[in-house]
């Protein structure tokens, strides 16, 4: 069975993944007490399926989880209906088709930017970190100018959300659950700051806005905004940063598919996006509890017990994709489920795909000859796939 820690699965987990959907149907992964539904079918029923939700169990003791475990139970990923419905229905009345939209000349704007300096960058060392560089700050601009971050603030955001979104592993170390607490802490208390201040003045930004949204007499209370902002920031960039990484480095290993975006970056950059996020998927697995007995594929989930939906499997499964295994930036159609599905789809999914959308085309257009530097280097860990570093030159 399956080792989520093996550092060889970590670095491929595909033959391993393609070996569970022979299994036909969701199997007992014992170490992790959980089903795991790796095809397509039942991966995708898990996310549906209204008898299975996401129920957040604090963790303990509360005196030292408290402020992680708010930013969970009141946050839209692990709120289940009539909550959910409450806290997705004002959060998309702030964050909005409308409001993404508007945001595409500054992504633009700093997309320009980034590339200029990679540019002096090249010129200075010859190389450049396609994640440091480019891919990491982007995302985290962009949602820290949405919120309204201060400028002299942004270095803060990315380690507090690391430091939290590394609790969504297998089997969190020690010094990893401390991080967290101390992350979560520091966080939430710098968004109450901000939320406070702009209940005053309100300005332009989204925590104005989402202090000042409300339904049938509804608004959210302090938690509950402190909470969404933090969901957004994680959730807003996390999926950039490692679909754009995942993708690139699978791109830069297929030189046909590297040669085919250079000579045409802005007319193939939406399907290449999205065969990025389904290739190499940047969210690996994603769990729900049942809240009733319910049968997934023709195993029996009984109530309490967890089924893990294995995007990355779903997202390779040769019964819905046509050559699964090969990347294919002109795929079309491309039914992905790497932003997940149902009621909790990804919310900041359009705004991913309208960053990556940007940013890849602009890149190629600028740099079309492009070549690995050295070996890039991955991420430890299974659910949130990624690098740390990709360096890249020119060839």
């Amino acid at each position: 069975m399956i080792d989520f820690e093996n550092p060889e699965f970590i670095e491929n987990p595909y033959p391993a993944l393609a070996e569970l959907r022979k299994h036909g149907k969701p199997v007992w992964h014992e170490a992790t007490n959980l089903y795991l539904a790796a095809n397509y079918q039942d991966a995708n029923s898990v996310l549906r399926n209204r008898s299975l939700g996401r129920i957040f169990k604090p963790k303990e003791p509360n005196e030292t989880w408290d402020t992680f475990n708010w930013l969970h139970s009141d946050s839209l990923l692990d709120s289940e209906p009539p909550k959910h419905t409450r806290l997705r229905s004002l959060l998309v009345k702030a964050f909005n088709k409308n409001k993404i939209e508007s945001l595409r000349p500054d992504v633009e704007r700093l997309t320009q930017n980034l590339l200029a300096n990679i540019d002096e960058k090249l010129q200075k060392t010859g190389s450049f970190d396609v994640i440091a560089d480019f891919a990491e700050p982007l995302p985290v601009k962009v949602i820290a100018a949405l919120l309204g971050f201060p400028d002299e603030d942004e270095h803060l955001l990315r380690p507090w959300s690391q430091a939290i979104v590394k609790m969504y592993e297998v089997n969190p170390s020690e010094a990893t659950q401390a991080a967290a607490q101390l992350a979560s802490h520091e966080f939430a208390e710098y968004v109450r700051g901000l939320m406070e201040e702009r209940k005053r003045n309100p300005g332009t930004d989204l925590i104005s806005d989402l202090a000042a949204v409300e339904e049938d007499g509804q608004k959210l209370n302090a938690q509950e905004l402190i909470a969404t902002c933090v969901l957004l920031l994680n959730a807003g960039h996390e999926a950039s940063v490692n679909g754009f990484g995942n993708g690139f480095v699978a791109m830069m290993h297929r030189p046909e598919q590297h040669a085919l975006l250079a000579a045409n970056p802005y007319e193939l950059a939406n399907s290449a996006v999205d065969e990025f996020i389904r290739f190499d998927a940047p969210l690996h697995l994603f769990e729900r509890t049942a809240t009733a007995d319910v049968e997934i594929g023709g195993a029996l989930v009984k109530e309490g017990q967890k089924i893990a939906a294995l995007l990355g499997s779903a997202n390779r499964d040769e019964t819905v994709f046509d050559r699964a295994t090969e990347m294919d930036i002109t795929r079309d159609p491309n039914p992905h489920i790497g932003f997940g599905a149902g009621i909790h789809f990804c919310i900041g999914a359009p705004l991913a795909r309208m960053e990556m959308s940007v940013s890849l085309p602009a890149l190629m257009a600028r740099i079309p000859k492009l070549e690995l530097a050295a070996e890039p280097v991955r991420r430890p860990g299974f659910v949130l796939r990624g690098y740390e570093s990709v360096l890249l030159k020119t060839s």
